[in-house]
């Protein structure tokens, strides 16, 4: 089993039995409003440190934005294999380069 998916099984433990002092069930307790307002704040986060280069910051913020993720699916019983199917579907798509509408900006 990988990191990953230790991980979710953890976050799904936490969903299933509460557990006092900890963080996750803080997160399931407060809901879904907080749960998102974490992802949107660890992923603006990831963004501010790539832009500033620091792979150091970037790869913490990256592992705190999976466990959000990961607590944002287990909130919405949304089975983290169900996340895999769609990667594994999507990469066995070769030249899968999405062609972009041009729009004339002039008219």
């Amino acid at each position: 089993m990988s990191v990953l998916n230790d991980l979710y099984q953890t976050v799904i433990d936490r969903k299933n039995e509460k557990q006092e002092g900890s963080y996750t069930c803080y997160l399931f307790e407060k809901g879904i409003d907080k749960i998102c307002k974490k992802c949107g704040e660890e992923c603006t986060e990831m963004v501010i440190a790539a832009k500033n280069n620091d792979n150091n910051e970037l790869k913490n913020e990256i592992a705190d934005l999976f466990y959000h993720v990961m607590v944002l699916c287990a909130n919405q019983g949304l089975d983290i294999t169900e996340v895999e199917d769609v990667l594994a579907e999507r990469s066995k798509k070769t030249g899968n380069l999405k062609q972009f509408h041009v729009s004339d900006h002039n008219t």
